[in-house]
């Protein structure tokens, strides 16, 4: 791997990796992929290797700028700050506070259990936040943290056969932010991990 080079640890299907994967491609940065596969072998988030690097066991794991960090929020915020272009938090306190909003109801990983339930309940709220935030994105018209949870976490409403209908405002954002290449090269059918089956 070349030296120096941002180095994610993601597994494809990972809603949390796909957040930072848009994240990266956004800002433009570079990076080396290690596909941590979630099933394979018992899960290999929980090898002794991957362990070492990160105790919560969990993917994403970024290494950058000589340090590692782990969960997907705060890799972004970290890349917020230390590549702040473009932004993904809006710079007036308002709308920064309305990405937060929105942030909390599509932030959650999902267990499968009880995915139904918990992405219905979040898109009831967030359907009618986005009612006061949303410009083309879910807040104004310029891509935020809340955009990068809001199409993972519609790909998995999808993926766990949640009815969109109740939510246009959310599948109509979903759409223009899928036609944005930052969300095509990170998309879950374009990794190097993802099955053959899979690939788009």
């Amino acid at each position: 791997m070349q030296a120096g080079k941002p180095i994610l640890y993601s597994y494809f299907r990972s809603s949390c990796s796909w957040r930072v994967r848009i994240a990266l491609a956004l800002k433009g940065i570079d990076y080396e992929t290690v596909p941590i596969n979630l099933i394979k072998d018992g899960g290999q988030q929980f090898s002794k290797d991957f362990q070492a690097l990160n105790p919560m066991k969990q993917v994403p794991t970024l290494k950058i700028d000589g340090i590692t960090i782990h969960q997907s929020l705060a890799i972004i915020e970290y890349l917020e700050e230390m590549r702040p272009t473009p932004r993904l938090l809006p710079q007036d306190p308002k709308k920064r506070a309305s990405n937060l909003s929105v942030l909390k109801q599509v932030g959650e990983e999902m267990q499968l259990t009880w995915a139904q339930n918990a992405i219905t309940c979040g898109f009831n709220a967030l359907e009618q936040i986005l009612q006061s935030t949303a410009g083309i994105y879910c807040v104004g018209d310029e891509v935020t943290m809340a955009d990068l949870c809001l199409v993972p976490q519609v790909a998995n409403a999808e993926r766990f056969k949640v009815d969109l209908t109740p939510y246009p405002t959310i599948s109509s954002i979903n759409k223009r932010l899928l036609v944005l290449e930052a969300f095509q090269v990170s998309h879950p059918c374009r990794q190097p991990d993802t099955p053959t089956e899979l690939r788009a």
